[in-house]
């Protein structure tokens, strides 16, 4: 067991800060829209909050906490960043032209959903799932 996985204050600190980052990164992802952020920053700060956790803990737990395997989001996220830019085609106009969508949630009003937004989102699962390959693969090599 390495010093880092015995701290107590690190431990303690990481299962309190993960779900802060990935609400923080969220927000940012969504807030990209009209304001400076978006998937890329978004996806960054998500994979600060689980290599703090994989400091804290281990490479093993991190993936066990991740659900989706790197891989994975990598792939969906670039099937959704095409795809944002493909579904203006089907409607006769140029590549990535925004599109949006006005959908009624419920406690929220209406929301407008849009390829930029689904862009963003493949951007944000490219970069969270690039970033934590290769910090698994360095913390699993080191292993």
């Amino acid at each position: 067991m390495s010093t880092a996985m015995g701290s107590l204050i690190l431990r303690t600190a990481a299962r309190f800060l993960l779900p802060l980052l990935l609400l923080f990164s969220v927000f940012v992802l969504l807030r990209g829209h009209d304001e400076p952020g978006g998937g890329f920053i978004a996806g960054l700060v998500g994979a600060v909050g689980f290599a703090l956790y994989m400091f804290a803990f281990d490479a093993a737990r991190t993936k066990t906490l991740l659900v989706i395997p790197p891989v994975v989001m990598v792939g969906v996220g670039l099937f959704a960043a095409t795809a944002s830019g493909i579904l203006p085609v089907f409607v006769n106009l140029p590549f990535f032209t925004a599109l949006w969508w006005p959908v009624e949630l419920p406690g929220f009003g209406e929301v407008k959903f849009s390829t930029p937004l689904i862009f963003d989102i493949g951007v944000y699962l490219v970069v969270l799932g690039s970033v934590m390959k290769i910090v698994l693969a360095l913390a699993e090599a080191e292993e």
